[in-house]
């Protein structure tokens, strides 16, 4: 063979390029010991080059036209496949993370809050129309795609106005309901003790409607606690400003023996003497047992001239027939847990007409408020409900809209969220806005939740200040007289 023309063979190009690719070594020759040329191998024969035939191209230390056209596609072939490996996962990745950033957070299970009211017991008038304002404002967040792309739960547990009945509602909705936060529970004694025993050592922020005990302020509650009515130390300076409209300069103050109470009382006190009046005495009685051990007849002593009554519907109403039928005041103020009708069907309108009193309440024509009225009123008939209903319904939309702020449902962001959508900055969010306010989180820009009783704008004890109402009793009807703010 040695001397003869061979011409290399022809190659099935596409053929090879299927083919794992193999490299010849440097020895690697054609076999000639017979006519079937076998090989030295069972790799596939190389082509021969064109100037040396015992040389296979591509073997080390030969040259040629075809040798370098083979090893061009080959390098061609190998880096576009190259490439195309690491083009792909990265191309994937980006398009997912396109397609994700158009879509809104979706939680892994719905969001569940754990409403904690008094649906029996001495608040029981009120639990009733608070779960209607809970009940309403989650039928509307569900409306509107729920929360994190899940429907909104709301597990309801009876506290029987009790603080112990708080507590074990409270541990059931944490443990074998893992609620992700609470609304209420609705009375300070109640709100004291879940968030103590429950809330705090669990995580879970505990958002109430009407708990407004000064002595929650004293809670190290690590950023979980919030109420969404103006503490007690304004409330006893609204009472003062009232009885001072009265023109009352000595009163007797009976109240229920426990945080609510004593608070409400003690700063009813300090703020009627910075005004020149005076408490005659002031009586603790058991809200169990209003009226059995005559702390009427003590407050009557010293000559005081009208009985402020701090209390709820059932025990006020008591303390109330006993003052009157026992001819010791005809002349009376009245608490915020006492604005209920309930308590003028007890007494008898006619028996109190004119009696006074102040309860946090926004302008009778503050646009948030109206709304919710209207919304209220077209849900379950009663434009007027019972006071803090309307704080109710803000507490769950503000709790969703918390949610939505921080793509999560944990505690740990619920909290620092609740702050960022009730904050003073952002555009104002009114009573069935949620559709929109969510719609503007997920694009980034800042929301100010006003609801219906608004604006909040929580201070260092999850706290919010905020007007009182001036109302008066009038032919069996609690009417708004003017709308304040007090300075404690």
């Amino acid at each position: 063979m040695r001397g003869r023309n061979v011409s290399p063979p022809v190659m099935d190009w596409e053929a090879i390029f299927r083919r794992p690719v193999r490299y010849p070594s440097p020895d690697h020759r054609w076999s000639v010991g017979n006519k079937n040329r076998t090989f030295s191998s069972m790799t596939p024969p190389l082509p021969r080059h064109p100037q040396n035939p015992r040389a296979a191209a591509g073997c080390a230390g030969t040259a040629g036209p075809l040798h370098s056209f083979f090893h061009r596609r080959l390098h061609h072939y190998q880096q576009r496949e190259r490439m195309a490996m690491i083009r792909l996962p990265l191309a994937a990745a980006l398009f997912g993370s396109i397609l994700m950033a158009g879509l809104p957070a979706m939680a892994a299970t719905p969001m569940k809050i754990g409403a904690i009211l008094s649906l029996s017991g001495a608040l029981e008038d009120y639990g009733a129309a608070t779960r209607n304002a809970a009940e309403l404002a989650v039928a509307q967040i569900n409306a509107a795609g729920g929360v994190l792309g899940q429907p909104l739960a709301l597990n309801i547990a009876d506290d029987r106005s009790d603080a112990q009945g708080a507590v074990e509602a409270a541990h059931k909705l944490a443990g074998s309901e893992k609620v992700n936060a609470f609304l209420g529970p609705m009375s300070s004694a109640a709100y004291l003790a879940v968030a103590g025993t429950v809330a705090i050592p669990g995580g879970l922020p505990v958002v109430s409607p009407s708990a407004t005990a000064a002595s929650i302020d004293s809670l190290d509650g690590k950023g979980l606690i919030f109420r969404l009515a103006p503490s007690d130390l304004l409330q006893g300076a609204a009472l003062a400003q009232v009885a001072r409209d009265k023109s009352y300069r000595a009163v007797g103050v009976v109240y229920p023996d426990n945080d609510y109470g004593k608070g409400l009382a003690d700063s009813f006190g300090k703020a009627f003497a910075k005004q020149g009046g005076k408490v005659t005495a002031a009586v603790p009685f058991d809200p169990k047992q209003a009226g059995s051990r005559g702390e009427v007849k003590a407050a009557a002593g010293g000559r005081a001239e009208a009985l402020l009554v701090i209390g709820y519907p059932v025990n006020g109403a008591i303390l109330l027939k006993q003052a009157l039928d026992g001819g010791l005041f005809n002349k009376f103020l009245l608490s915020d847990g006492l604005k209920d009708p309930s308590l003028i069907e007890a007494v008898g309108g006619q028996f109190l007409d004119g009696v006074s009193g102040a309860t946090a309440a926004p302008a009778p024509d503050a646009e948030g408020f109206v709304a919710f009225q209207k919304i209220y009123a077209g849900k379950y008939g009663d434009s007027s409900p019972v006071p803090y209903v309307d704080r109710a319904y803000d507490g769950v939309m503000l709790l969703a809209l918390a949610a939505e702020r921080a793509k999560s449902t944990e505690g740990a962001k619920l909290k620092d969220a609740l702050r960022d959508v009730a904050g003073p900055s952002g555009e104002a969010i009114g009573p069935g806005d949620f559709a929109k306010a969510k719609q503007m989180i997920a694009q980034g820009k800042k929301i100010s939740y006003a609801g219906a009783a608004g604006p909040y704008g929580f201070d260092a004890h999850g706290g919010v200040s905020g007007s009182f109402a001036h109302w008066q009793i009038q032919d069996g009807k609690f009417e708004t007289v003017r709308v304040f703010t007090p300075k404690p």
